[in-house]
């Protein structure tokens, strides 16, 4: 009964995190993340038991099928939803939380030929973003966000917003991702903060003020020189 009480967590998933989801029928024909999710529970089935050839024909198959490489030794948690999933690769030590959501295009992967842990293990509730990379045996905390084309090469902990190329946490406790209610996972992953704007926007205020400095300046001097223009 547990297996199917999985699969059935896995369907409802995806009519709570994408509103196009109209029936069961059409999730369960039509949505390539449920048949990915599918057929690597049951490669992992095989994996566990040693039938590591089976494993891998079932992963490379499920890889043809739906564009979505998931290596058949990964643990998944419950309620993992994959959002169109092209291009998603999730690497053979990687372990994920429940109620986690992978955009297309993100990676969960090593960064060499290291032998045993080498892949990410990510906590609960966690969204990353289109094209987002988790590289190396790092640890991504229960409740992250990880903006679209980031790439993570370090621990993140809990309740934390990572943007940008090497990630960078921009937001950490006390403003959580989470819109209302501890049960809610934030899918807004286009809402993002943007530091290098900020950083810009910093920049340009300050140059305005010390432009009315300048001019005060030259006010008092009462010179016929811009001190502006001085070399």
């Amino acid at each position: 009964m547990g297996f199917f009480r999985t699969i059935k967590r896995d369907v409802d998933v995806v009519f709570e995190r994408d509103p196009a989801a109209r029936s069961i029928v059409e999730v369960i024909f039509c949505y390539p993340g449920f048949h990915a999710i599918l057929m690597h529970r049951c490669a992992h089935w095989f994996y566990k038991r040693g039938l590591v050839f089976m494993a891998r024909l079932l992963s490379q198959l499920n890889r043809f099928l739906t564009g979505i490489e998931i290596h058949p030794g990964a643990q998944i948690g419950e309620g993992l939803f994959i959002d169109h999933g092209m291009g998603v690769v999730i690497g053979e030590t990687t372990e994920i939380g429940d109620n986690v959501t992978l955009y297309q295009g993100v990676t969960l992967g090593g960064t060499g030929k290291e032998k045993g842990k080498r892949h990410p293990t990510v906590g609960s509730s966690v969204v990353v973003s289109s094209g987002a990379k988790v590289l190396g045996s790092l640890t991504i905390g229960d409740n992250v966000k990880i903006g679209a084309g980031s790439v993570v090469l370090r621990d993140v902990p809990d309740d934390c917003t990572v943007v940008g190329v090497p990630g960078k946490i921009v937001k950490q406790n006390g403003r959580k991702v989470k819109a209302v209610g501890d049960d809610i996972i934030d899918l807004r992953h286009n809402i993002l903060p943007d530091p290098v704007g900020e950083m810009m926007l910093n920049l340009q205020e300050r140059i305005v003020h010390l432009e009315k400095q300048i001019v005060e300046l030259e006010a008092k001097s009462n010179g016929s020189e811009s001190i502006q223009h001085i070399v």
